[in-house]
């Protein structure tokens, strides 16, 4: 079973995200969720994470990280995820507890605190991860690898050439990729291509409860889609948990990851050296591919699972 701390900014697909990893607790220990700003606000994006964990009746710590990257001011995506950061389904209200430790610290606390390696996942910008990193050196000997979503090789989405996580704060992704730690980046290459399509997203409306909660985020984030040129969505975030349950469904391409920091156009790309003749060490997997219908698969399975249990309740 593999450990997990979850950094998010939910984020319609962060949701989704959390979603599959509690649908899976005999793979999956989640040891607790931490955000930060992205998406939208720092206290808007705790908001929905509250709001998803209570909805799911989950018992896993949850910690509000920082409210913006480490140089410039916080970027946000309402035309992505509207004012709320996760616009679509109504939420009756929340009680879900929040730590009283910050983000950073929390996730320190909680690495030292266990046993084994724990793995990293980051569905935002990275600046918690950065922090914790430059913070806490010693603690990079308990991480087993980090998983995030995040940049691209081919293109950008913010700019041209730059991903909105990796664009909102990227000088904390260069200290993450440089860091020396095994990372597998689920970057635009392939979080394109891990799409759910119309008819797919229609099949959840006369299912279980949270399957119905999944149908108004994704119907929300269907539609606000359409405005970048999709038609049907592709469920970036949940490329990193899908990842962990099944590897099998990716493939990718071994790099040495930098970030551009500079006030050029060219700010927030990612890029690696694929020479012949490069040398050095190849320490982040780039995936590039992925099956597009056991990705879905594995989603509509875990909301299997999760109406299940809201009914047995």
């Amino acid at each position: 079973m593999k450990k997990i701390l979850i950094d998010c900014d939910p984020g319609h697909d962060d949701a989704l995200a959390l979603m599959v990893a509690l649908a899976h607790p005999e793979e999956l220990e989640l040891l607790g969720v931490t955000t930060i700003g992205g998406n939208q606000t720092l206290s808007r994006v705790t908001e929905n994470a509250k709001n998803i964990l209570y909805f799911l009746a989950a018992d896993v710590p949850l910690a509000a990280g920082e409210e913006g990257p480490l140089v410039k001011s916080l970027k946000t995506a309402p035309e992505a995820h509207g004012e709320s950061g996760m616009e679509g389904p109504y939420f009756e209200g929340t009680d879900y507890p929040l730590s009283q430790a910050t983000g950073v610290e929390f996730l320190y606390q909680t690495i030292k605190q266990t046993d084994d390696k724990v793995t990293l996942v980051a569905l935002g910008p990275l600046t918690n991860i950065a922090l914790l990193l430059k913070g806490h050196p010693e603690v990079t000997e308990s991480i087993e690898e980090i998983v995030l979503m995040g940049g691209g090789l081919s293109h950008g989405n913010q700019t041209a050439l730059a991903e909105f996580n990796i664009y909102v704060d990227p000088e904390a992704a260069e200290i993450v990729f440089q860091s020396g730690l095994p990372i597998v980046m689920a970057g635009l290459d392939v979080t394109e291509k891990a799409e759910i399509t119309v008819a797919e997203i229609e099949q959840l409306a006369g299912r279980g409860r949270v399957s119905r909660l999944a149908y108004e985020l994704l119907s929300f984030y269907n539609e606000s889609g359409r405005q970048f040129g999709f038609i049907d969505s592709p469920l970036h975030d949940l490329c990193t948990i899908a990842y962990l349950l099944k590897p099998e469904i990716f493939s990718g391409v071994q790099a040495d990851i930098h970030v551009i920091t500079d006030e050029s156009p060219a700010r927030g790309l990612t890029y690696g050296d694929f020479r012949r003749a490069a040398v050095g060490p190849k320490p982040v997997l780039v995936l590039q591919e992925v099956m597009r219908e056991e990705f879905v698969a594995l989603l509509l399975t875990a909301l299997t699972r999760l109406d299940a249990e809201e009914a047995n309740q």
